[in-house]
């Protein structure tokens, strides 16, 4: 069928597409940033420490923007750090955008059978069983963690008897991954949402650890509140960073006198898990909303804590690039506040 002819306005539509695929496709190859099919993005490591090295970094919360916040992180791990990294979503079957509310699809997950770290930030996920063994592959390969914020509460799977134990508030595996992998599940907001921000102090004793090379009291700052957590926290857990809650929503704001900060409760903090082999190396904080990302202590927390887990801290810098790559000018962090109509693809540019 030749490519104009009666059907002339369907296939001027058609030529439309393919220029468009073909422009992004040599952008791509221009910038490093290429699609990977509907499902996610792939950042291609530039120069740096990481290359050779795969994230795969997987988003999907319905209140802090996670969508947002992931792709940034992983742009500066690949452009400032050289790590290929590969940014999954929780996508709308129905079109392909990223849709934080659908709880049940996050497709891609497949990249995990070959990365190197997850990078974890989900909330109430209830994933198929086809998708969900990828995750439950990868944790219990004894491959490394870094987990923000509602990964505490990573999974409800309601609809899943074979990873069901993965739930939040699991009985037969006691706090479900959040506890039993990262070293603590929901429990409740400590400081007051959305009016106590959160600044971060460096606990005693942990000023050299690797993973706070270029970082000190106060340089961590976000406007989500501390969430609670039970002290003293499992296993080998070792507390980096406390929280110290404000009076109110800007990095000056005093701290709250009495019970809120006495005892401090921790923001940040490492353990091991192990599944079978060598124990895994899992870091967890439970600030990382994408407006927190706007500080440059948390980036540099983020940076610094993925090396540590690749087992990469003697290839720490004393100060860890973190400069933003290209906008970010993250949504606020509330429930139904994403940005509608967004593909993966269109994340590359901003």
């Amino acid at each position: 069928m030749p490519l104009f002819s009666d059907g002339g306005d369907k296939n001027l539509r058609k030529l439309g597409f393919f220029r468009r695929r073909l422009l992004r496709t040599i952008a791509a190859a221009l910038t490093g940033v290429v699609p990977v099919a509907a499902a996610g993005i792939v950042f291609e490591g530039f120069q740096g420490s990481g290359k050779g090295k795969h994230i795969v970094l997987v988003s999907g919360d319905e209140e802090y923007r996670s969508e947002e916040g992931l792709p940034q992180l992983g742009k500066i791990l690949a452009k400032r750090h050289g790590f290929k990294c590969t940014v999954l979503f929780s996508i709308d079957p129905a079109d392909g955008t990223i849709n934080p509310e659908q709880r049940d699809n996050i497709p891609g997950l497949e990249a995990l059978d070959s990365a190197d770290l997850m990078v974890i930030f989900t909330r109430f996920r209830d994933l198929p069983d086809d998708q969900m063994k990828h995750i439950v592959d990868y944790v219990e390969s004894g491959r490394p963690i870094v987990a923000l914020r509602t990964s505490t509460h990573a999974f409800e799977l309601k609809n899943s008897q074979t990873y069901s134990r993965y739930s939040w508030d699991s009985k037969q595996w006691e706090g479900g991954f959040g506890r039993q992998v990262l070293g603590e599940t929901w429990i409740d907001h400590h400081g007051r949402h959305g009016t106590e921000s959160t600044r971060g102090v460096v606990a005693p004793g942990q000023e050299h650890h690797p993973i706070l090379k270029g970082i000190h009291d106060g340089d961590i700052w976000g406007p989500s509140d501390v969430y609670k957590v039970r002290l003293p926290l499992p296993g080998d857990s070792q507390p980096l960073i406390l929280g110290q809650v404000l009076e109110g929503m800007r990095p000056t704001d005093r701290p709250v006198p009495g019970a809120q900060n006495d005892p401090m409760m921790p923001i940040a903090w490492v353990k091991s898990f192990k599944a079978g082999g060598s124990p895994a190396r899992v870091f967890t904080t439970t600030m990382g909303a994408a407006q927190d990302l706007e500080s440059e202590g948390l980036r540099r927390l983020l940076v610094n804590a993925c090396y540590w887990a690749l087992r990469m801290e003697n290839q720490i810098p004393a100060r860890s690039d973190v400069s933003l790559v290209g906008r970010y000018k993250p949504l606020p962090f509330k429930f139904g506040g994403f940005a509608k109509g967004v593909r993966p693809a269109d994340l590359a540019w901003k």
